[in-house]
């Protein structure tokens, strides 16, 4: 665990860890992507055609492609220069999505009401201020508008969790600890360095979306769909405990 680290340093983090990051995504993103989130996402976006909407923290900008090739128009921001570098790299000239390199806790270039919906996949924890990017959303969103995000599931994904095991490896059940901490620690992902979450507790983010306006529609734990786990059978093991937690808000 961490102290006096924010979006700053999560940024230049981000920043040198991209190329490698990005190389494990395809159209589908990477295989957690596609097992889990996707799915989840997809669904709750609903007919996307002509509506306008925010990548909220793109990355290589995978989930902007797939919102573009389905009628979107699209804008995709993210904190990293470099994510947004590759997202411009690897984008068709057809698909004419709006990137700009932005940090989701201060949207200030950005008008109000201009957005019908608003997607942030795997990106609220990977902010400090989350509060204010919460405002900024909503801020954003016409009246009546959505804000989808999905996150590491905080019960679940603490400072301090992974597998119990016996003497001979076999996985025995998950453990969790830390989990009123709030603030960043470093998770196994990285290069050089190890990438940050800011995690936080459920309470603290559901109270501070009521704050913030938003009307909380549906709460989603994805699990594997039967059709994932006859292509991914090692994947069976995510119904011990959640790994993702969706959020649909409206304004």
């Amino acid at each position: 665990m961490l102290q006096n680290v924010g979006t700053e340093e999560a940024i230049k983090r981000w920043d040198t860890f991209a190329d490698t990051y990005s190389k494990n995504h395809s159209e589908q993103g990477d295989l957690h992507k596609e097992v889990f989130l996707n799915p989840t996402i997809l669904s709750l976006l609903g007919n996307v055609r002509n509506k306008k909407i925010l990548d909220a923290g793109c990355g290589e900008g995978y989930l902007s492609r797939i919102l573009s090739k389905s009628g979107a128009r699209v804008t995709a921001v993210d904190y990293s220069p470099r994510m947004i570098e590759i997202a411009k790299e690897r984008t068709p000239k057809e698909l004419l999505i709006d990137y700009r390199q932005s940090n989701c806790e201060d949207l200030n270039n950005f008008k109000d009401k201009s957005y019908d919906l608003i997607v942030s996949n795997m990106v609220i924890q990977d902010l400090t201020n989350y509060e204010k990017a919460f405002q900024e959303m909503y801020r954003l969103l016409v009246n009546g508008g959505s804000f989808i995000f999905s996150i590491l599931h905080p019960c679940f994904i603490t400072p301090e969790c992974g597998w119990e095991r016996n003497d001979s490896g076999e996985k025995l059940h998950w453990n969790v600890d830390k989990y009123f901490y709030e603030g960043a620690y470093e998770q196994g992902l990285g290069d050089k360095q190890k990438m940050l979450i800011f995690h936080r507790t459920l309470t603290s983010y559901i109270n501070t979306l009521i704050h913030t306006g938003f009307v909380l529609k549906s709460l989603v734990e994805p699990k594997p769909s039967e059709e994932i786990l006859k292509k991914y059978p090692s994947f069976e093991e995510d119904f011990r405990c959640a790994d993702f937690m969706v959020f649909e808000l409206k304004k």
